[in-house]
């Protein structure tokens, strides 16, 4: 684990993330940019809910063993943790609201997306539900989930991110962020009891570390 956490370049990380921001964007990924501050009357996640084009909606799953299918597929939760925590990574405010292990099974509809990640017809996704705030007057550069690691031994890194909702790279001044990274897991048959979350760096607008990554240890 600690000469995985010695390779990965989380400079580089974000540095590929902001190419990517770079690109050209369509009506769907407009509808993903950052989120002004609430107001008084505090949104909840529900109120915002973006549905994921790929994904079944997953947020009515709230107890093991219920079930839920849409045009996307079919899900059923096998673990949730409601974690409800703030991590501070310099002037960036990390909220992690749930991680779940969810059974997904696509429609026929959305397997080649699926393709380029596994060939399995129905595996399990780890999802960390987030939110990223900079609570700065300047923009940053800042990876919420740059490595995750399950108690399993399996690896997993920002590029095999299936939600694809761009919340790694630049965070605009006083911006902030909110929605899901997931990851599907290679080892189905095998019981994840914990996760552990590494951060990336936490860049300034010249690219210059300000704040040093952060471990986050997550139990079910």
């Amino acid at each position: 684990m600690k000469k995985l956490w010695t390779l990965l370049s989380l400079t580089l990380i974000l540095t590929a993330c902001q190419a990517q921001a770079s690109a050209p964007k369509d009506a769907a990924e407009e509808e993903k940019e950052t989120v002004s501050e609430p107001s008084a009357n505090k949104q909840s996640t529900n109120d915002i809910y973006v549905p994921n084009p790929q994904i079944t909606d997953d947020r009515e799953l709230l107890e093991v063993g219920q079930t839920f299918k849409d045009d996307k597929g079919a899900a059923e939760l096998k673990a949730i943790k409601k974690v409800n925590e703030t991590y501070q990574v310099g002037d960036v405010e990390l909220m992690i609201h749930d991680v779940k292990i969810i059974e997904h099974t696509p429609a026929y509809s959305m397997i080649d997306f699926f393709h380029s990640f596994t060939h399995e017809e129905t595996f399990n996704i780890v999802k960390v539900n987030i939110e990223v705030k900079n609570t700065s007057d300047q923009p940053v550069f800042f990876s919420p989930l740059a490595v995750l690691e399950t108690n399993t031994g399996e690896h997993k890194d920002w590029e095999s991110d299936i939600y694809l909702e761009e919340l790694n790279g630049e965070l605009a001044a006083n911006g902030s962020k909110r929605g899901n990274i997931g990851f599907i897991l290679d080892h189905s048959d095998k019981e994840i009891k914990s996760i552990k979350i590494l951060t990336s760096d936490l860049l300034n607008q010249e690219q210059q570390i300000e704040e040093k990554a952060q471990e986050i240890n997550i139990k079910f």
